[in-house]
């Protein structure tokens, strides 16, 4: 007697077009360039002489015009009246999308998955996607019809059995809203000494407002930059963030991120910062800068104290990302963190965006469930 099964073969990646290649590392320059369209390809020019990237069939002019037909390129007319080529939002949300997958992707494959609740309420809404069962998930979101099919992969027919290696549930998540302030430092240090720490932060500010928007639509975040003052952006505006000749008034930080979240409706509030260096400077009644890159100014980091308590008696716990590790700083971080009850990372550029997302997801469980 036959018996139908299923044949397994080695997974090969469908080959790359030539304009598929290209674009991915257009995407990178992209970022790196604040959204200069000329500077990435005159990188991707070089990158191009030194690797062969391109060929007499598909040369680097057929790229720039492929880009252009296919909408992630226009021509923008200067006031001298000559052309200038800029990327659409197209590509702003491309390089959203491809952050989301670079920095949560490396999140799924290391078998942490995808916002796990382990208290799944009635009020939780399906997403459509499907993950291991993990100790504490609700029975209610098992999907008998792949647990049944992964048994009978894994065990045969046979001598059928269901294990809990077998289960397997749908994801959801919860209707509660979440507000989230992202603070971004853009002061000179975030450049300084022959480190990039800007595109990192670019980044995850990309990859966090995707993650949001698709996955979480009832949830909120708002992005804001602070170097000698602080101002809102636009997720839009991410890929062309660049830092200033700026000092780090992280109290006007402070104070737009607790002004943006006492207007919002929900309970559920939080605070991300990702940060290198000692606040330097504060903004005094008189509209006068009073900077001190010497050391930790008493006056100033009494001043990011008394914010952090004032967050904490609003409910906002604040999550420090400091992308240093002088030992003054980590004295700085660890009473501010103690001032508001929230946490600190000390943490290089690599794994920041895990970092992040998994605060996301341990800071939305903790206080919606």
């Amino acid at each position: 007697m036959n018996r139908s099964g299923y044949v397994f073969t080695p997974y090969e990646a469908p080959e790359q077009s030539p304009f598929e290649r290209l674009f991915d590392i257009f995407s990178e320059l992209i970022t790196h360039t604040s959204g200069d369209v000329d500077e990435a390809l005159e990188w991707l020019d070089v990158l191009d002489k030194e690797y062969n990237l391109t060929n007499e069939d598909y040369t680097m002019e057929d790229f720039i015009e492929d880009l252009k037909k296919k909408g992630y390129l226009r021509e923008e007319i200067q006031p001298d009246g000559n052309g200038q080529l800029a990327i659409t939002a197209k590509t702003e949300r491309i390089l959203r999308k491809n952050a989301l997958e670079q920095i949560f992707g490396r999140i799924r494959k290391s078998g942490q998955g995808q916002h796990k609740a382990k208290n799944s309420g009635q009020g939780d809404e399906k997403t459509g996607e499907l993950r291991d069962f993990q100790f504490g998930d609700s029975i209610e979101h098992i999907s008998m019809t792949e647990s049944l099919k992964n048994a009978q992969i894994n065990n045969g027919i046979g001598e059928f059995s269901l294990t809990e290696n077998d289960l397997v549930v749908e994801d959801t998540h919860h209707k509660s809203q979440m507000s989230t302030v992202l603070m971004i430092d853009i002061s000179h240090s975030m450049i300084l000494y022959g480190e990039d720490r800007i595109t990192p932060a670019k980044k995850v500010a990309m990859a966090l407002a995707e993650l949001i928007t698709t996955s979480y639509p009832k949830d909120t975040l708002d992005v804001i930059v602070f170097g000698n003052d602080a101002w809102p952006i636009k997720i839009k505006d991410l890929p062309y963030l660049q830092v200033g000749p700026y000092h780090t008034n992280t109290v006007a930080g402070l104070e737009l991120a607790m002004d943006i979240l006492r207007r919002k409706r929900n309970t559920n509030k939080q605070i991300f910062m990702i940060t290198d260096g000692k606040p330097s400077c504060l903004r005094m009644p008189d509209g006068q800068y009073y900077k001190n890159s010497n050391g930790l100014d008493q006056m100033i980091v009494e001043k990011c104290y008394g914010m952090a308590a004032q967050a904490r008696k609003m409910h906002i716990p604040i999550t420090t990302f400091m992308i240093a590790n002088d030992p003054y700083l980590q004295t700085f971080v660890d009473e501010f963190t103690k001032s508001n009850h929230g946490k600190a990372f000390f943490t290089g550029l690599k794994g920041l965006g895990e970092m992040i997302f998994h605060d996301y997801e341990t800071n939305r469980k903790k206080r919606i469930n």
